[in-house]
């Protein structure tokens, strides 16, 4: 099948009135009088939430020659808001266009036009608007048969307009069809599946993530078949249940195919790669490496093998196989559940910290994003410390650590009923990535430091997905686990946003107790609006005495640390806790008074 771009934008109906019109000019100016009247018309109000994309039945054909893909497919929808709904709005990515849109064998009357928003990686989307041949009534489906495709090549152009360097944004934005590469992700990514939300925008804070986050989680019943075929003869590679798998030759050449399925659209972005790839597969994973990388694949391969006992102790034993698929090099890595995209790391320590993630997510599943993402991030911070210790690992977090204090700034200083800012992010809701990957990884961390290993890898081990109905599931988990109450730490990191503290140390004091004993007495404020237990350091001769001290939000607190030792300074926070101001963590100590000599006793008389 070879894609034949059409000539007109409309209905096969509606092409030979608009070519009768006469000239471009007149056309465009008969068609904006055309939509403007349907579109301010009670009838073809559009309501672009209306409609739930409740199942996908898809048929995809990708030509990497054409840098094309043409899609063909049944598409169930259910009116989900509280009013009868005469139009139906289908986005699919600015650089495909509609062919045909049918219901009930029907020809729909329809109207198309590219819609700026950041969901697509071209900036903007195709929507077409077709009046359904009868008003669908809340929560009554509509059926429609779609025609559409287009090429999908490499674009950046949504990164690059808010300023992103086109070398940096085009390492993110790889997806494109091609015959040297070919590789797409779904909604956030490239629209190549029918999908309608409002307009959003990068620039505007956290809205494309929160935007995504509220479709995934209407669609999270969501589901998908897809069958997939590539004109090729190199592997086809999906994200989904793998139904069956065919190849043959037809008059153009060779062509793979795949039958998907995906159950939940809530929790996987549906993607697809194709390359000359060779199957290297043991016990517990498989990877699938470009020509020449057989070494570093089996790099990754021991990595796993190695990794997987010392995370099992955390999350339990894995519940299924995971798989590494490697990218070009230059290519951001992009993970899906238990299966990853990454350019192949020449060394062992990348191998284990990239394959952590998925080995987490093959043990331990969550719907709720904070835990199934945060706890994967935070694997690969345990993976780090296993190989370099806590330092390393706490390097590793401290990456993400300025930019989400510049989020938290943003989101506490957001003015009330002003939506164009960025807003606070509990991590209970939230759909913005940063939140739910680098903070929540940092609110494990800081749990397993207050509860212990031993404790917080009990609980971990207890969870199950399906008993997780409530916010508080968690909460009272660990409680059970551990003993102590959590209330104040969930109400500051999980359940509300209060944005991040600020540790400063207002006072300290050091006196000699005996020739080789020493305390330390220091006074922590918190300027933030989450309180926290953070470690106050006293650094000697290559060792580092601490104490752990709770520290309230806009609140004080006294911590005394003994050493062998007179310190010359002392630290709060070691990076373990994400703090808005980082730069006022040392307190310089004066050297310490001599003990006072007591009085001699005086001489007999």
């Amino acid at each position: 099948m070879k894609y034949q771009p059409t000539h007109y934008t409309r209905s096969p109906r509606q092409a030979p009135l608009l070519r009768s019109i006469g000239s471009p000019l007149i056309r465009r100016f008969c068609l904006a009088l055309l939509v403007t009247a349907l579109l301010g018309s009670s009838a073809w109000a559009v309501d672009r939430q209306a409609f739930t994309f409740v199942r996908y039945d898809l048929e995809a054909r990708v030509m990497p020659a054409e840098n094309a893909l043409a899609v063909r497919g049944h598409l169930v929808l259910r009116n989900d808001s509280p009013l009868p709904q005469r139009s139906v709005t289908l986005q699919i990515s600015s650089s495909l266009a509609w062919d045909s849109i049918e219901s009930g064998g029907q020809d729909l009357q329809w109207i198309t036009n590219t819609y700026t928003t950041d969901i697509d990686h071209t900036g903007a989307v195709t929507e077409a608007i077709a009046n359904l041949p009868a008003p669908v009534a809340p929560k009554a489906t509509v059926e429609l048969e779609v025609v559409y495709g287009g090429a999908i090549t490499t674009n950046a152009t949504r990164l690059t307009r808010i300023g992103v360097p086109a070398a940096i944004a085009a390492h993110t934005e790889w997806d494109t069809v091609s015959d040297d590469f070919t590789g797409i992700r779904g909604l956030g990514y490239v629209c190549w599946y029918p999908v309608a939300l409002e307009a959003v925008s990068l620039s505007d804070g956290a809205a494309v993530f929160r935007a995504l986050s509220d479709w995934k989680l209407r669609h999270a019943a969501s589901t998908m078949k897809l069958t997939l075929s590539a004109e090729s003869d190199k592997t086809l590679v999906g994200n989904g249940r793998l139904l069956g798998q065919r190849a043959r030759m037809e008059a153009d050449g060779p062509v793979q195919e795949r039958d998907f399925e995906f159950s939940s659209l809530g929790q996987t972005v549906p993607t697809f790669v194709v390359d000359s790839y060779t199957l290297l597969e043991r016990a517990g994973i498989n990877v699938l490496y470009l020509p020449g990388q057989q070494a570093r694949a089996q790099e990754y391969a021991l990595a796993a093998e190695k990794l997987q006992p010392f995370l099992s102790e955390w999350f339990g034993p894995p519940k299924e196989k995971i798989s590494i698929v490697e990218l070009p090099p230059g290519k951001v890595p992009y993970d899906s559940g238990s299966l990853l995209f990454t350019p192949l790391i020449g060394t062992r320590e990348g191998a284990d910290v990239a394959v952590a993630h998925p080995l987490a997510h093959a043990a331990l599943k969550s719907d709720r994003p904070w835990i199934n993402e945060g706890l994967a991030h935070f694997a690969q911070a345990l993976a780090m410390e296993r190989q370099h210790g806590r330092r390393e690992a706490l390097a590793y977090m401290q990456q993400s650590q300025a930019a989400l204090a510049a989020a938290e700034a943003q989101a506490t200083a957001r003015p009330a009923g002003n939506s164009s800012e960025a807003e606070p992010q509990p991590l209970i809701r939230t759909g913005d990535e940063l939140y739910f990957r680098s903070k929540a990884m940092f609110v494990w961390w800081m749990l397993r430091d207050m509860l212990g290993d031993e404790t917080l890898a009990r609980a971990l081990r207890a969870y199950r997905a399906d008993e997780d109905r409530d916010a508080s599931y968690m909460q009272r988990l660990l409680e059970t686990q551990s003993g102590k109450k959590l209330e104040w730490f969930f109400d500051d990191w999980v359940y509300r946003d209060r944005g991040l503290p600020e540790f400063r140390i207002t006072t300290a004091f050091l006196r000699q107790m005996l020739p080789t004993n020493y305390t330390v007495t220091v006074t922590v404020e918190n300027l933030g609006g989450a309180g926290a237990e953070v470690p106050i350091l006293a650094p000697i001769e290559g060792r580092e005495p601490q104490e752990r001290l709770l520290v309230p939000a806009h609140g004080r607190a006294v911590a005394r640390i003994a050493t062998s030792s007179a310190p010359a300074e002392v630290i709060v926070n070691d990076g373990s806790v994400p703090e808005s101001n980082i730069s006022n963590k040392r307190f310089p100590l004066p050297k310490p008074a001599e003990p006072a000599t007591p009085m001699p006793e005086p001489a007999k008389r």
